[in-house]
């Protein structure tokens, strides 16, 4: 007898429909998977077995035969169990062969017969609504990621018995639902606000001209100046999510296996902060089986590197396609997967390898070569993609010592969103440019104009500040973000000024 289940598996960010087709027939008494299966797949008949039996029905006596189509594309993971399961429970006549058609199923068993969480489970149910199927069974745990597709009925199950109960109509469930609008209400508040944030002015000024143009961001100091501190206040003046924004999000944190349970989406913008000790597979993705890395997990969020130049050599070189593209293509030999990774990078870095170059208060121990060595740490083709790059000095007791606050964050994130409105319509049409700081050379002829005296302040900066040719497209690209935020239609030369000083390493900030 032979039965055809409906399941799904993920390639890439995306998924595909997968036709499991399970079949009993004379022979010896074994269980035979086809269909390109690795290891964990091949293991399912052994997980699917017991928990058959545990769950109180009987395995056929005959030969069991199950094929995984599409055959000639590798199937990865434990998440055919349940589909594997329902298929073997209706060739035993405990579900109607017509029951089938309507559900999808995906999940891993366990030997007692619960339903595990998986990853993948929201590009997959994607895929079915996408496939035109009318529900799609899922693992308890993984409900909520699954109810946000509209289109298509979700029934969360606990356990192999409650899947075939539902499956064959013996019990009559209700389809779980997700209040999307709630979902983002719940998670719109941060913990860390700017107004926890003593001194650091001008820093604080950097990251809202940083934020509001999609500039990456280099901060350089001593020990204890708060560089850890005010990176990990950047998302919160961030612009919220849209839901598409929060959905690619979420695909790939639920590949990637980092979504916690019973949550929905990912609605706050990612923040991930790498030890640097990091290796490149994992900054960028890989392995055996390619799994997003740390620069993916960070799409439409933050990427923060903390002690860059501790940072391995060939770790931060493979960090400039990322940065350039928005993509994070990895080769395999039997496949080449693309991951979404549209990120602002912000790094932190000492001045020096003690930390104390430049420091009123405490001495440099470091000699002039040993200083030259550590910058050179960070390679010039990577300080070409980061625009922005200030000094966060010592605070002062005064500041320390403040009563008041600083300013929160739901004030710089209105001035923020203001200068990303008038973005958006600067470049409406435009698929590939959102903010300021992905402007092309066209677009920099057209939307970065400067009047006469705005032009003098730049000759100024490239001639007699030696400033390097890389620094003319950034230092345009970032005075017109501070004018955005300013309302002005024209670049003025005080917004050329600014945007000079937040080139430190260009005004050789070491020598």
């Amino acid at each position: 007898m032979l039965a055809k289940v409906h399941s799904g598996a993920v390639y890439g960010v995306d998924a595909y429909a997968v036709e499991i087709e399970v079949n009993t027939g004379r022979g010896d008494p074994q269980t035979v998977i086809v269909g390109l299966p690795d290891a964990a797949v091949k293991e399912s008949k052994d997980r699917v077995n017991t928990a058959i039996l545990n769950s109180g029905f009987e395995m056929p006596k005959d030969r069991l035969t199950i094929n995984l189509a599409p055959a000639d594309i590798k199937k990865e993971g434990p998440v055919f169990d349940l589909p594997i399961a329902i298929g073997v429970l209706a060739t035993m006549g405990d579900i109607p062969m017509e029951a089938l058609d309507r559900f999808s199923l995906v999940g891993e068993l366990a030997l007692s017969g619960e339903v595990r969480r998986a990853r993948g489970v929201l590009p997959i149910t994607m895929a079915m609504r996408e496939k035109k199927r009318p529900a799609i069974l899922v693992p308890y745990d993984n409900a909520d990621e699954a109810a946000v597709v509209e289109g298509i009925d979700v029934y969360p199950v606990k356990n192999l018995r409650e899947a075939a109960d539902i499956v064959a109509g013996r019990i009559a469930a209700n389809p779980y639902l997700v209040d999307v609008a709630k979902v983002f209400e719940t998670h719109l508040i941060y913990e860390e606000d700017f107004a926890d944030v003593k001194g650091q002015e001008h820093a604080k000024r950097a990251i809202e001209v940083a934020v509001a143009g999609g500039h990456n961001l280099l901060m350089i100091g001593p020990p204890g100046t708060g560089k850890t501190m005010l990176a990990k206040r950047v998302p919160s003046i961030l612009p919220l999510m849209a839901l598409e924004e929060a959905l690619e999000t979420t695909k790939i944190h639920s590949i990637a296996g980092a979504l916690p349970p019973r949550q929905a989406l990912v609605t706050r913008r990612p923040f991930r902060s790498p030890h640097h000790t990091v290796s490149d597979a994992g900054l960028l993705g890989g392995g055996t089986h390619p799994m997003p890395g740390e620069v993916s997990l960070a799409h439409r969020g933050v990427l923060f590197m903390d002690e860059l130049p501790e940072f391995h050599r060939n770790v931060l070189e493979v960090l400039r396609q990322p940065l350039e593209d928005g993509t994070v293509t990895i080769s395999r030999a039997s496949a080449s997967l693309t991951f979404p990774c549209e990120f602002m990078l912000v790094a932190a870095m000492n001045p020096c390898p003690c930390g104390y170059y430049g420091d009123s208060k405490h001495n440099c121990r470091c000699t002039p070569l040993q200083i030259q060595n550590y910058r050179n740490k960070i390679s010039g083709p990577l300080l070409d993609r980061i625009d922005i790059h200030i000094e966060a000095p010592s605070v002062r007791y005064q500041e320390l010592a403040s009563i008041g606050t600083g300013e929160p964050s739901a004030v710089i994130r209105a001035r923020v969103l203001a200068a990303r409105a008038v973005q958006q319509e600067r470049f409406k049409g435009l698929r590939k440019v959102r903010c300021n700081a992905g402007m092309r050379v066209k677009e920099l002829h057209k939307h970065c104009q400067l009047k006469p005296d705005a032009q003098a302040q730049l000759k100024m900066a490239i001639t007699e500040l030696n400033f390097s040719a890389r620094a003319y497209d950034r230092i345009l690209k970032v005075a017109r973000t501070i004018a955005d935020l300013a309302n002005s239609a024209d670049i003025q030369s005080d917004h050329v000024f600014e945007a000079i000083q937040y080139r430190n390493l260009d005004r050789q900030f070491w020598i």
